[in-house]
C-alpha cells in the first residue's frame, strides 16, 4: 500500500507565469488601463476644430449665445 502511494505522487508546482489562466485574468484589467491612458491622452490633447466654420457660427455656440442673452 506504501508503495502505490509513492508513484501517485503530485506532479511539481509550474511557476505562475507558465499558466495560461493566469495570462487571461490578466491582460483584461491591463487592456482597461492602456485603453483608459490612451483615451486620457486623447483628451488632454483636446478635441479637433471645426473644419469651414468659425467658433461663433457653429449651432452649439449660437444655441448657448441665444440661452444666455434671448431676444425680447
Amino acid at each position: 500500500m506504501n508503495d502505490r502511494n509513492e508513484n501517485a505522487r503530485a506532479p511539481a508546482a509550474e511557476p505562475w507565469w507558465r499558466i495560461k489562466m493566469v495570462w487571461l485574468v490578466i491582460a483584461g484589467p491591463l487592456i482597461v488601463v492602456v485603453a483608459g491612458i490612451a483615451t486620457s491622452v486623447v483628451a488632454i490633447r483636446g478635441g479637433d476644430k471645426v473644419v469651414g466654420a468659425d467658433a461663433e457660427a457653429t449651432p452649439a455656440m449660437q444655441a448657448r449665445n441665444h440661452a444666455a442673452s434671448p431676444r425680447p
